[in-house]
This record gives C-alpha cells, structure tokens and sequence, in this order.
C-alpha cells in the first residue's frame, strides 16, 4: 500500500474539504441540507464535509454500479440501492468522490431531479475533465486531476485502499 505514490496527503484533502464546506455552508445558509452520498467511494468524504458544514444537515446514500472491479468504466450505469425517504421540496447536495466520463453524475442527475427537490447541486471531490464522454460540471470540486486511477480517502481499486488516508495513484503497468 504504502509504495503507492501520493497524489494529495491527508492534510491537504483536510484543508479543501473545510474551504468546500465553507462554500456550502455559504450558499445554503438558513437552509437545511440533505447530503446524498455515492456508495462506496464518497463515504469518507460525504462524512468529513458533513462534519464540516454549519448548516442542519442530514444524509443519505444511493448506490450505482458502473465498473465491476476494474479500472475503466462499463458504460452502463446500474441502481443498486435507492435513498431511504423522499427528497421532494429539499435541497439536496449530491455527494461524489470523483467526477471521470460524467455518465454516473448525469445519470444521478436525472434520476434525483425528476424526484423534485427544491435544490439540486453536486459536490466532486476530484474532477477528471480529460475523461469526460457526458458533459457534466460539478457545482464544486475538491482538486481537478489528470487521467490518472485514484485510490484512499475511500476510493478503491477492487474493493482494495479504500482506508487510506491520502490520495493516491496506481501507476499504468
């Protein structure tokens, strides 16, 4: 685990997730805000930047399948688990830990704006534009990134790294 090299250390994902939360907290004031994160890539980081947000916030989780243990994307997009309640009339924060081809945000997208919420924004904590094959733009992004595989901070590589602490990529072989 540990030859793998770091792309953002602990203490940097920590400082833009305070500035992220800030600009949240910013937009949404006097609002109450309802986190959706992505299972299971987004979980660390939906449960740090809901720390970090200072307004009424609760969350959920909705699941999607797109990669089937490798490194490229299907294509197709699968629902895997449902949110738990409705989100009509809230404002809901769409949570993901990285935005690549744009075909899972633009699904997702769809999916939970056709449920009427009162707001619908998304927060990516990477950005991978060079990959993108469904325009898609994030309301706020953590880091942009090159085309590289990324892995820690939740994010995985068949099911492996996911508890890392810093943001790393595996080399191409």
């Amino acid at each position: 685990m540990a030859a793998l090299p770091i792309l953002f250390t602990r203490d940097q994902i920590e400082a833009r997730v305070a500035e992220l939360a800030a600009e949240i907290t910013h937009d949404f004031v006097g609002e109450s805000l309802l986190l959706v994160g992505v299972l299971k890539g987004a979980a660390v980081f939906l449960a740090d930047l809901s720390r970090a947000i200072e307004v009424d916030a609760t969350f959920d989780f909705i699941s999607v399948a797109s990669y089937k243990g490798g490194t490229s994307s299907t294509g197709e997009v699968r629902l895997q688990k449902d949110l738990d309640e409705s989100i009509e009339g809230r404002n809901v924060l769409l949570v993901e830990d990285i935005l690549d081809t744009g075909l899972t945000l633009n699904y997702l997208y769809q999916l939970l704006l056709a449920r009427k919420p009162k707001t619908l924004a998304v927060v990516a904590l990477l950005d991978k534009p060079s990959r993108r094959m469904k325009p898609f733009k994030a309301d706020y992004v953590g880091f942009e990134v090159a085309n590289q595989f990324v892995v820690g901070y939740g994010m995985d590589h068949a099911e492996r790294y996911r508890n890392l602490p810093d943001i790393r990529f595996v080399p191409s072989a």
